[in-house]
């Protein structure tokens, strides 16, 4: 059985290597929509699966192809589930400093600073991490694949560790002892709020496509 071409909706290399890693031992052949020519989708919905099915849908229609995209952020339950979908640019767009990766930094350190001041005096401090993933075999599937993984955790008043990005220093996994932001990657990729969506996404796969 040849490969089924997948094209993911995004242009980021580590989400890439991520998926890839978790979708070994399926014949699947995942390619980012940037090696197909194919520009990032607006976002402009309230809800993760919203976002990533208009990622999925623009990919699909783009490259003729199935595809798979994610939403994933960070919902704070004191703040009704804010960030959610703007978890990225909570503290509004930065201006360019440079390099992508230097500007993704500084913004990181804005959302994380605004997080810390909005729950200023909040003893509720739970919240969780979120990623929706939406698999589609072409752009007018009517039977859209739609994984949710969940990793619960904590806010802590200070940030802790120097790995990760994103509020991985803020985010406390009790049962890990642990902040994101000083777990190694294997474990990462062991508890993740992806690994936990791309563990159902895989039994999708399987049972509904047949891979």
């Amino acid at each position: 059985m040849p490969a089924l071409r997948l094209v993911l909706a995004s242009n980021n290399a580590t989400k890439l290597s991520e998926l890839r890693s978790l979708l070994g031992g399926l014949a699947v052949e995942l390619v980012a929509q940037g090696e197909l020519g194919i520009g990032e989708a607006e976002e402009p919905h309230i809800t993760f699966i919203e976002n990533a099915l208009a990622k999925a849908r623009l990919a699909a229609a783009a490259a003729g192809a199935a595809a798979i995209a994610d939403d994933s952020g960070i919902c704070v339950d004191a703040l009704g589930g804010a960030p959610g979908v703007i978890s990225a640019h909570y503290a509004g767009l930065s201006p360019p400093v440079g390099e992508r990766e230097a500007q993704r930094r500084v913004q990181d350190a804005a959302n994380n600073e605004l997080l810390l001041q909005r729950l200023r005096d909040q003893a509720e401090r739970r919240a969780h991490f979120v990623c929706t993933l939406v698999a589609l075999r072409h752009a007018a599937d009517p039977q859209p694949l739609v994984a949710v993984g969940r990793w619960p955790g904590l806010i802590l008043e200070s940030p802790r560790g120097e790995g990760g990005f994103g509020y991985d220093p803020l985010m406390w996994i009790p049962e890990l002892g642990a902040t994101v932001a000083e777990l190694g990657a294997d474990a990462k990729n062991r508890h993740s709020h992806r690994a936990r969506a791309m563990a159902q996404m895989r039994i999708l796969l399987q049972d509904v496509w047949r891979l």
